[in-house]
């Protein structure tokens, strides 16, 4: 059986690669949901993308309806409901192959299927279950999540609106303004959060949206990209909701919410993943039929330089969300066999691996704005042009940064979820932190290691950037202690160490477990990117090593600890990244298309 890790003890622990998920792994079930889907998006969303571009709400309805009839609503809704009651790793290779044509559909099923309908499914009472989440699940009714006020934004418990008991204590009357309402134009239901008198905490509501019961709508947002994704101002004066349809209890609003967020996470770096595979197999088609100088533009280093690249960024946030997906699908069939109730697992199997979610939220939506970006360079200037699908697949990625807690704030949430985790006892940082500080005093080892086995010096470099992030996080956290959180660019640079660990162990596990089961001969290039994305990420972490080092320490303390930082970032034998870029490349130019 696969050794079940704990949510971050990937940074103090050796995975196998045997006890990770990949795409590779999929299902003979799965495959076929895989091709479903992208049978859908081909016929229903792609050969309307410019009908999305000029702001058409009705064929975002139209479609999401089409989704509900084909049970691509209810995946993660329990049998009992109405729904599939498929697996977490389901749930996400859903999300990711229907997200893939447009964000404006994307948005529209990201915020239905998840922060519309699961607060109700995770926290509801089985009464409020029984009587929305069928509606949900089928695509008959569909879900909006109002949290967002003007003054309540990253600080989301800080929002404004009130909700008063009535006398005879048989309903609320909820009175205030939420911004930026996805589905808002075509919900029939939302999920509100205001609060109750003086509480510390704001309280969930479910809320039906009759325009008679004091709810009023502001126009269509004219946004960036996701055009025709419904997203609007709601108010609320003096509207009346059942007590009854309290989700939770008093003062429990921000749990849901920040609960709802981490599921939110990891969907979205999902829903990003298509998007990349998309836009290279739409750049790769350009650059050979591109014609310049009496040559496809393929045959350009300087093109097969991005195409690489682009294509490396979009296997490793395949290999890390997969990898994490089923890592939270197994610690929530642990709480099932133990007992729990289908809310509590979930509930709790996803909160066990927050600071994962976090790490793939930022990665996975940076690299979707790189992939859509350098696809605009490849095309020229007919990228820019709205006549040229890149434009308008860089517009809807720029969202992603900004949702489900913006990046700055996923990047300070996973250190500081991870040293919460360490003070409670639930991951051992101090034990190995200290070990990387005998090891700084100690004589470094001259001995010549053996490389001969496929991974072998990448893997060892893995174990060392971990010992990078123990070393900065470990001083850091004893030198400032509690305040460590005053301390954001700190923060956000051993996050970054944190990321480009988990990212380049996820894409190296990924493919050694590939090359066990193929032969390593048969997938070069999948190695070739393994190989390429570690060592961008040792880069990466050799600077913000450094930037987090002399922010804090001073004298010898300095010295010793950026030396350590030069041993552990330090190749036996470097990388040909050209190589590696050219290998890549040859493979994408040959299949017109992303080809892992």
């Amino acid at each position: 059986m696969a050794d079940i890790i704990r949510g971050g003890q990937f940074l103090v622990k050796e995975t196998k690669c045997e006890d990770i998920f990949t795409p590779e792994d999929f299902s003979e079930e799965q495959i076929m949901m895989r091709d479903s889907v992208i049978e859908f998006v081909d016929k229903e969303l792609w050969p309307n993308k410019e009908r999305f571009e000029k702001k058409d709400y009705a064929l975002t309805e139209e479609v999401m309806k089409k989704a509900g009839e084909l049970g691509y609503l209810s995946i993660a809704v329990p049998e009992a409901y109405g729904g599939m009651g498929m697996g977490f790793t389901n749930t996400v290779l859903v999300c990711d192959y229907i997200s893939g044509a447009t964000g404006s559909f994307s948005t529209a099923f990201g915020a239905h299927t998840g922060i519309g309908t699961m607060p109700i499914t995770l926290y509801g009472t089985e009464e409020q279950k029984q009587k929305y989440v069928p509606k949900l699940a089928t695509g008959e009714w569909f879900g909006a999540y109002c949290l967002t006020e003007p003054g309540a934004g990253s600080d989301a418990n800080s929002g404004k609106t009130k909700a008063v008991l009535s006398e005879d204590g048989k309903y609320y009357s909820i009175t205030g303004g939420k911004m930026w309402i996805s589905n808002a134009g075509f919900c029939q239901v939302f999920i509100v959060f205001a609060r109750i008198g003086d509480d510390k905490n704001i309280t969930g509501f479910i809320v039906e949206n009759d325009p008679s019961n004091g709810i009023s709508l502001g126009d269509e947002e004219h946004k960036l990209g996701i055009r025709s994704s419904s997203t609007r101002q709601v108010y609320f004066n003096d509207t009346k909701v059942p007590v009854e349809n309290m989700l939770a209890g008093q003062g429990e609003g921000f749990k849901i919410a920040m609960n709802a967020l981490n599921v939110g996470r990891i969907k979205l770096a999902a829903a990003c993943l298509e998007a990349q595979r998309r836009t290279i197999s739409t750049a790769v088609q350009y650059a050979n039929e591109r014609v310049q100088f009496n040559v496809p533009i393929s045959s350009f280093g300087a093109i097969q330089a991005k195409l690489a690249e682009m294509a490396t960024n979009s296997y490793a946030g395949e290999s890390a969300t997969y990898r994490a997906a089923h890592d939270i699908e197994n610690r929530i069939n642990i709480r099932v066999t133990e007992g729990n109730s289908h809310q509590e697992a979930e509930l709790k199997g996803v909160e066990e691996f927050a600071i994962e979610c976090s790490i793939l939220k930022v990665a996975v939506s940076e690299d979707v704005q790189s992939c859509t970006d350098e696809g605009i360079q490849i095309f020229g200037g007919m990228g820019f042009s709205e006549d040229a699908p890149m434009e308008s697949a860089w517009r809807d990625a720029r969202i992603a940064r900004i949702y489900e807690g913006t990046n700055e704030i996923n990047r300070m949430l996973s250190v500081g979820m991870l040293v919460k985790k360490a003070m409670k006892g639930h991951v051992d940082l101090l034990g190995p932190a200290m070990a990387v500080g005998e090891e700084l005093m100690g004589i470094p080892s001259f001995d010549v290691p053996d490389y001969s086995e496929l991974f072998a010096e990448e893997k060892e470099m893995i174990a060392k950037l971990k010992k990078v992030f123990l070393m900065v996080a470990g001083a850091a956290v004893q030198k400032y202690g509690q305040e460590l959180e005053d301390h954001q660019q700190l923060l956000m640079a051993a996050s970054d160490i944190l990321i480009e660990v988990y990212m380049a162990e996820s894409t190296i596990l990924r493919t050694e477990k590939l090359a066990k089961k193929e032969g390593a001969d048969k997938v070069q290039e999948q190695i070739a990117m393994a190989q390429l994305y570690l060592y961008h990420a040792v880069d990466i972490i050799n600077q913000k090593g450094k930037e987090g080092i002399v922010s804090f320490a001073e004298g010898d303390e300095q010295r010793m600890m950026l030396m350590g930082l030069k041993r552990f970032t330090k190749y036996a034998n470097m990388p040909n990244v050209i190589g590696l870029r050219e290998k890549i490349a040859a493979k994408l130019i040959a299949e017109n298309k992303y080809a892992f």
